[in-house]
């Protein structure tokens, strides 16, 4: 006989206590808080009511990761945008979505 898990596992990332306050005064603290931080707090109160229905943190671990790879990711995006880099060849998979409809 083999043992099941009741339940699904938890997610390897832990995020320090502070971890969610910080990343919120990081937020504010950029040149994009006028719009960051309010799609920050809407995805951290849908996954705060998730967390509370299930019992689960791994939504909230999630939401931290996402923003934190957004975050470290901003500088880089900043820079290819400032360096001109022609991307008109740049195909839009939504466009193309859309023509096949």
């Amino acid at each position: 006989m083999s043992a099941q898990l009741d339940h699904a596992p938890v997610t390897p990332y832990a995020p320090a206590p502070g971890a969610p306050a910080e990343l919120l005064a990081q937020l504010r603290a950029g040149r994009r808080a006028d719009t960051w931080v309010p799609a920050f707090e809407r995805e951290w109160a849908a996954a705060l009511e998730e967390s509370r229905k299930t019992f689960s943190l791994g939504g909230l671990y999630e939401v931290l990761q996402e923003w934190q790879g957004l975050i470290a990711s901003a500088p880089a995006v900043d820079a290819f945008v400032a360096s001109g880099y022609d991307d008109s060849d740049f195909i839009d998979m939504a466009e193309l979505r859309g023509r096949r409809r």
